[in-house]
């Protein structure tokens, strides 16, 4: 049995090498007035710069640093959950490793955390340095996946956040390989608090969650948690299917008792792609449950530990 430190923070790490440092000396000097028992776990998602190599460096004159290096690139929930499992903390603080995400906000969470709320999450007042557009969207998800879901999963909100560590045995026992982890520690209740911030803009490098990489993650947080895109594909089937048909009885009455044949190759294509087009929605609508059945079915490993100085997990 490993012993349980105060506090483990895990940091997901993905071509960040120039704040690295910048980092590791705002989290050290954040933790310290805490408690002088805690450790930081880099998960190093496969990157392209020299961030191991720096991480080596690190936990080479601090055995605080533990850090977990990835055969390739998994993705960042994916990353995140390989810093839970091998945590050794009563509390464990998830933060990004681009600097947006202040670690001067962790004494704060400590405090509400030591007043007995099991998940400490971190809000966003505003959002430094972010297009428009990406804002705008961010907003919009939250809000329809809070409609569209039974679980109240806070909005505005991002994975950086304090939990406990029932919270983190409770994540083990969840296997599923598209994870959404900010739906799963809302899902499982406990008591919840918050504490607000205002998010910097990212300091170095670029950002590595595109236009593609956010729609995937949306799309992972909706199937993961509400069943409704599959109640819309059946009731858009339905009226379809009702139009068709009050179509089709017009055009025999017409045909029979007015004298009127419909014609027209335009109304012909235009309702045929219709059709079709609710008919593919659908059966891709399908097709992503059934493709998470099946990612789930082969259990494969989450991850691929290539290098790592971490210990097992308690």
């Amino acid at each position: 049995m490993i012993k349980l430190h105060d506090i483990s923070v895990v940091v997901p790490i993905f071509n960040e090498e120039l704040g690295l440092p910048e980092l590791y000396d705002r989290l050290v000097a954040s933790l310290e007035p805490i408690t002088p028992d805690f450790e930081l776990i880099f998960v190093n998602d496969a990157s392209h710069d020299n961030s191991l190599l720096l991480l080596r460096q690190l936990a080479g004159h601090d055995k605080r640093v533990k850090f977990i290096s990835f055969s390739r690139n998994f993705g960042h929930q994916i990353a995140v959950t390989a810093g839970l499992e091998h945590s050794a903390g009563k509390a464990v603080v998830i933060i990004d490793g681009d600097l947006q995400d202040p670690p001067e906000l962790i004494p704060e969470m400590v405090a509400q955390y030591q007043k007995g709320f099991k998940v400490v999450y971190a809000r966003r007042r505003s959002r430094t340095g972010e297009s428009f557009f990406k804002k705008l969207t961010a907003k919009l998800f939250y809000r329809i996946l809070v409609r569209l879901t039974g679980v109240k999963i806070p909005i505005d909100t991002g994975d950086f956040r304090l939990i406990d560590r029932v919270i983190v045995e409770q994540l083990k026992l969840m296997p599923e390989p598209n994870k959404f982890l900010r739906g799963q520690i809302a899902w499982m209740g406990f008591r919840q608090t918050f504490v607000e911030f205002d998010r910097d803009a990212r300091k170095y490098g670029k950002t590595g969650y595109p236009l593609s990489k956010m729609l995937r993650f949306a799309l992972d947080g909706i199937t993961a948690f509400s069943d409704v895109p599959l109640k819309l594909a059946t009731t858009a089937g339905f009226a379809v299917s009702f139009i068709a048909l009050l179509v089709i009885i017009y055009a025999l009455i017409a045909h029979f008792f007015l004298d009127e044949t419909i014609t027209g190759w335009t109304s012909l294509i235009v309702s045929s792609m219709f059709i079709g087009g609710i008919q593919l929605i659908s059966i891709g609508i399908i097709g992503e449950y059934i493709s998470r059945i099946n990612n789930s079915v082969r259990q494969r490993p989450l991850y691929i530990v290539e290098e790592s100085n971490a210990d097992t997990t308690p």
